[in-house]
């Protein structure tokens, strides 16, 4: 049976200001960073403690997803205190918190302008 989600892929242009961006900003755990072919790095990823894990990766023909929406969730117990954390190491959020019925959410860019939802679970 499937026990929990591997990773999620995250699609980017400069793998190395990526990873860099990841451990510095967000605090990440650096798992692998390994050649992938043709130039290319398999880097994964995860939040302090967490078991699914992120890869800065971008497969052939998706180079457009760069810099889109990503489909990925961050979860935090405070958003407005990793807002405020996040926002003094540099982080670039497009939404500031915002309180909703199913909870707190904000939205944040990486570096490689990919846009994520940081949320809590029913405030």
């Amino acid at each position: 049976m499937i026990k929990h989600v591997k990773f999620a892929s995250i699609p980017v242009k400069d793998s190395e200001r990526a990873r860099d961006f990841y451990i510095e900003k967000l605090g990440f755990t650096l798992h692998t960073d390994a050649p992938f072919g043709d130039g290319r790095r398999w880097i994964e990823l995860s939040p302090p403690g967490a078991e699914t894990r992120v890869v800065l990766f971008t497969p052939d023909g998706h180079e457009d997803r760069v810099g889109t929406f990503a489909n990925v969730t961050f979860a935090c117990d405070d958003v407005e205190a990793t807002y405020n954390e996040l926002l003094a190491r540099g982080v670039v959020f497009t939404q500031p918190p915002t309180t909703q019925p199913w909870g707190t959410f904000a939205m944040f860019n990486d570096s490689e302008g990919n846009q994520f939802v940081m949320s809590s679970a029913f405030d």
